[in-house]
């Protein structure tokens, strides 16, 4: 295949490279750092759970966050010492959040833990990507999207081409070039193992031509490793690393925006990526540290190798900042963002900080009004329409952000480099992108919600229609004894109530009996007879008493 690109991308810009200030010199070994800030989330994917505790004692490599989920990466301790808390501590973010973090205190010992060198062609490509997992190796041309998901290859599609990104194109950042110069072999050797896992028909690895030495270097580098991948040269414009117009300038393959790399049958990873890949893989070194271009307003610009963790406020001293410097930015002027504080810590997505001064990075003109030049339009590599974007967000109409596809802006920074109204476009995109998917989280909590609620309402209702049930179904089987056992309770009452007005009865004929008139010598016969007729009729109402209940007993039963 030919040593230069295919196709060349439409748009895009020229910016002054800077790159001169830091590419010179090796890249040398930061010293150790009196305290190290491990965030466990250093990834896109789920949240590492924590497995350390405040006290315990750590050595280097040993996993201090587990990945939580697939799609998400291990998290270690960058060398041996003891943890001195997990608590909340400010990201390298432009929000200025905190993050949960791994605090340890360096012992100075920067004691192993016991590695396993394995040769990865002996193992299941599960088993490597598990490794890879396990690792942390993550994408560290600033995406850090878990390495081993993307290395699944797909069923259905063959992967035709493996691109290695090492374009570097964004201004100050040197940290690639100095990589592939000094560590081409094991990239290549990176580059094998993701095309093993992937099955990848041919490697390319993409170099801007402005990094001659580099491009040497790989080429020497993948003889050395055994392999025929084809070191490419593509033309010098921002933002060639893009991986999208990578893939496009070395395959001359267009991703659709509603497509992804995979389904086209091409994959990209970044150079550094594809060097720890290896490291992890054939020695078992996780991610500890990473390359980073200290450059800008400074005496000494270069790259180290960092321990990630280490505080920001450690670091810059290597390349002493001068004395009118007044901001830090992470990443490079184009993409990158202020620093919040120097208490962040340095991160898998830390691959350049510059120090800034109003010289070097002179305060922005006002913003005026939009003219509709057109200027941001012929500068989108990915052929938007920006002008259109920034009047529809600042509206806040985000439904037709979206209708003039919002998610496929890179965010590079081209359209504002370019406009001559000094609009910062790309910060209404982004205000524009957090309120579209705040309300999405919105929706979607508001949707489950409803539907918990919805779902409880009905286990309400089947539980009532399922109680009510059970219970007719005890009352059948329970009615009929119910039924006999209260016509036997209701008999026997009715036979104590007679037998009791029987016994009164009786009692009080007894006492009658026994009862003799007194003072009855000296009655009249007169008196004696009203006497005798009273007892004949007391008797003969008693006689009629009794006849009538005997009746009514009969007419009872009858």
């Amino acid at each position: 295949m030919s040593t230069k690109a295919i196709s060349r991308f439409k748009g895009g810009v020229e910016p002054p490279t800077h790159k001169a200030l830091s590419a010179q010199a090796p890249i040398a070994a930061a010293p150790l750092p009196s305290i190290l800030i491990v965030p466990l989330h250093q990834g896109i994917g789920g949240y590492p759970r924590p497995l350390v505790r405040a006290g315990d004692y750590v050595r280097k490599g040993q996993r201090i966050g587990a990945a939580d989920k697939w799609v998400s990466s291990a998290a270690h301790a960058p060398t041996s010492g003891t943890v001195l808390a997990v608590e909340e501590h400010i990201a390298a973010h432009p929000s200025g959040l905190t993050t949960l973090a791994v605090v340890i205190a360096p012992d100075g010992k920067d004691e192993w833990i016991e590695r396993q060198p394995l040769d990865p062609a002996s193992l299941p490509p599960e088993r490597v990507r598990e490794r890879l997992r396990d690792a942390g190796v993550v994408g560290l041309g600033g995406a850090v999207f878990p390495s081993h998901v993307k290395t699944e290859a797909a069923q259905a599609i063959a992967m035709e081409e493996l691109v290695i990104n090492g374009a570097e194109c964004e201004p100050f950042m040197t940290c690639d070039d100095r990589l592939m110069r000094e560590r081409a072999e094991d990239i290549a050797r990176g580059a094998a193992l993701f095309r093993d896992l992937l099955r990848a028909r041919r490697v390319l690895i993409g170099i801007e031509d402005n990094k001659p030495q580099a491009i040497a270097a790989m080429r020497a580098g993948v003889q050395a490793a055994g392999e025929s991948f084809a070191v490419v040269a593509v033309p010098t414009r921002y933002p060639a690393g893009g991986a999208k117009l990578l893939i496009h300038a070395l395959t001359g393959k267009e991703i659709p925006a509603n497509r992804r790399s995979p389904e086209m049958g091409v994959q990209c990873f970044n150079v550094a990526t594809a060097y720890t890949a290896w490291r992890a893989a054939a020695f078992g070194e996780p991610v500890l540290s990473r390359v980073v271009t200290l450059t800008g307003n400074v005496e000494q610009a270069g790259n180290w190798e960092i321990l990630l963790g280490t505080p920001l406020k450690e670091i810059l001293p290597l390349a002493r900042p001068r004395a009118d410097t007044n901001r830090y930015l992470m990443g490079g002027p184009m993409m990158g963002f202020d620093l919040p504080s120097l208490e962040a810590p340095v991160v898998k997505a830390t691959n350049c900080v510059i120090a800034g001064s109003p010289a070097l990075f002179p305060p922005p003109a006002p913003e005026m009004p939009c003219i509709r030049c057109g200027a941001c339009a012929q500068a989108c590599p990915h052929e938007l329409q920006p002008f259109e974007l920034y009047w529809f967000a600042r509206a806040r109409n985000f439904g037709k952000t979206q209708e003039y596809q919002l998610f496929d802006c890179i965010e590079c920074g081209c359209c504002a480099y370019v406009c001559p109204s000094r609009i910062p476009l790309v910060q209404y995109f982004r205000f524009a992108k957090s309120e579209i998917w705040s309300r999405e989280r919105d929706k979607a909590n508001a949707d489950a919600a409803k539907a918990r609620f919805e779902w409880r309402n009905a286990r309400e209702e089947r539980e009532k229609a399922e109680k009510a049930e059970r219970l007719a179904r005890a009352l059948v089987k329970v009615t009929p004894k119910v039924a006999s056992a209260d016509a036997a309770v209701s008999t026997d009452a009715e036979a104590a109530k007679k037998a009791a007005i029987a016994a009164a009865m009786e009692r009080s004929r007894a006492q009658r009996e026994s009862v003799q008139p007194g003072n009855t010598e000296q009655l009249t016969d007169a008196q004696r007879r009203e006497i005798a007729e009273i007892d004949q009729r007391r008797a003969v109402n008693v006689s009629d008493a009794q006849s009538a209940e005997t009746q009514g007993e009969q007419n009872e039963v009858l």
